[in-house]
C-alpha cells in the first residue's frame, strides 16, 4: 500500500471519531467509509513482469485511444477511481526527462485532456528505444506524484509514481514497436504487454 492511503485513512477515521463523539455515532459512518475507501484506493499489488523485448502498461485501466501520432503510435489509458493508481515504467532504461505542466482538470476520458490537463511527462530511453508517457490528472485528481528524476535508471514495470483518484496515462511508441492492445481492452500496470519490439 502507498503510505498516502494510510495518512488519508487516519485523517478520516479521526474525523469520524470526533463527529461520533460530538453528535451521534451514526453521523461518523460516512467518514469511516471514506477511510476504508482510501485504504482500498491506495493499494499497490505486486505484479508479474513479463520478460523479453516488450513494453508493459504504465497504468491499470481501460484503453480508450490507439492511434497513429507524430510518426509513431499513441495509446491512452483511462483510470477510474476503482483502478490501482500506482504507475510503472513501460520499458527499462534511463529517465531522460521529467517535465511537469500545470493545466485544467477536464474529465480524463476526453481527448483534450491529453494536452490541456495538469500532467507530468516522463521520457525513458533504453535498448535503442525512446518511450514517452504522461501522468494526466482528471476531473477529481488534483495531485500527480512522481518518484523519479532525470538520470534515474529504471527496470521494466518499476514503480515511478501515482495519480490520486480518476486520471489518465498516455504512452507514445516509435515505429520500432508493434502495438499489442486494442481500443476498449482492460490493462494492468506492469503485467499487460502494450507493445513488442519489431524484429526481436
Amino acid at each position: 500500500m502507498v503510505i498516502d492511503g494510510i495518512y488519508y485513512a487516519l485523517g478520516f477515521t479521526a474525523g469520524g471519531l470526533l463527529v461520533s463523539y460530538l453528535s451521534r455515532p451514526a453521523f461518523g459512518i460516512p467518514l469511516f467509509l471514506l477511510a476504508l475507501f482510501c485504504l482500498y484506493f491506495f493499494r499497490d499489488p505486486d505484479r508479474a513482469i513479463p520478460g523479453g523485448p516488450v513494453a508493459v502498461s504504465p497504468a491499470d485501466g481501460k484503453v480508450v485511444v490507439v492511434k497513429p501520432e507524430d510518426g509513431g503510435m499513441r495509446i491512452s489509458i483511462f483510470l477510474n477511481v476503482f483502478d490501482v493508481h500506482v504507475n510503472r515504467t513501460p520499458i527499462a532504461g534511463v529517465v531522460k526527462e521529467v517535465r511537469y505542466q500545470q493545466g485544467k482538470f477536464l474529465v480524463a476520458s476526453k481527448p483534450e485532456a491529453s494536452t490541456d490537463n495538469e500532467m507530468n511527462t516522463l521520457v525513458v530511453e533504453g535498448d535503442g528505444s525512446r518511450v514517452v508517457f504522461k501522468q494526466i490528472a482528471g476531473l477529481i485528481a488534483r495531485r500527480i506524484v512522481c518518484w523519479k528524476k532525470a538520470g534515474d535508471k529504471v527496470a521494466v514495470g518499476e514503480r515511478i509514481g501515482l495519480i490520486k483518484f480518476g486520471s489518465r496515462v498516455d504512452v507514445w511508441f516509435g515505429p520500432e514497436w508493434a502495438i499489442a492492445v486494442q481500443n476498449g481492452q482492460r490493462v494492468a500496470a506492469g503485467s499487460t504487454i502494450l507493445a513488442r519490439k519489431k524484429g526481436s
